[in-house]
């Protein structure tokens, strides 16, 4: 049997298998990226399983995550989400989903590119690369970084809504930005192998 992180153990198939193929892979993918920003803005105050199992609902139900078409949500579709029981129906997470499509447009337009500005705006704060914490125990990790701190300014400043620290710190550990998997876990050093080869 293969050891896992401890969050990723005893839990639910879909669960284990984002732990063994998603969490922590370095994230370059703008579509995936504006994804996970959302759903993490999402999980605020409630456990990441939870969100985690409305992804597909999420998808349904936000257009599959094109910025284009949440940046232009009026009232009548905002009204329909918070009736939507397969998502999380939180007015201020609904609302600053379409504030930080919109955030993100102007993001693309201040650095003329379309395809990979909000990776780019993220990717910079760690030089590009992978930062590999090489965490032993679960009291180790942490909830804050001060690179998520200096992230998590610059996007207030940029327009994003619910991008506090924690929250833009949990977004890094998901994206591949930082690598915490513990180093008992079986993914650690694949994830730091892809780490070192950009």
């Amino acid at each position: 049997m293969q050891s896992r992180c401890f969050w990723a153990t005893g839990v639910p198939d879909f669960y284990e298998k984002y732990h063994d193929e998603e969490w922590g892979v370095p994230c370059f993918d703008e579509h995936k990226m504006f994804e996970m920003l959302i759903l993490e803005g999402a999980q605020a105050g409630l456990s990441w399983q939870t969100v985690l199992a409305k992804r597909e609902n999420y998808r349904k139900a936000f257009d599959n995550f094109d910025v284009e078409k949440i940046a232009r949500y009026k009232e009548p579709k905002i009204q329909k989400l918070l009736q939507n029981e397969g998502i999380i129906r939180n007015q201020l997470k609904i609302r600053a989903a379409v504030t930080n499509a919109q955030a993100l447009l102007k993001l693309r337009e201040t650095a003329k590119r379309s395809e990979s500005a909000l990776t780019d705006f993220f990717w910079q704060y760690v030089n590009g690369r992978p930062i590999q914490t090489k965490l032993k125990r679960k009291e180790d990790i942490k909830a804050t970084t001060p690179e998520s701190d200096e992230l998590s300014k610059a996007l207030k400043k940029a327009g994003f809504k619910f991008v506090g620290s924690t929250i833009v710190y949990a977004h890094m550990q998901a994206a591949g930005l930082v690598n915490d998997h513990l180093t008992s876990c079986f993914r650690f050093e694949a994830v730091k192998a892809m780490g070192e080869k950009l």
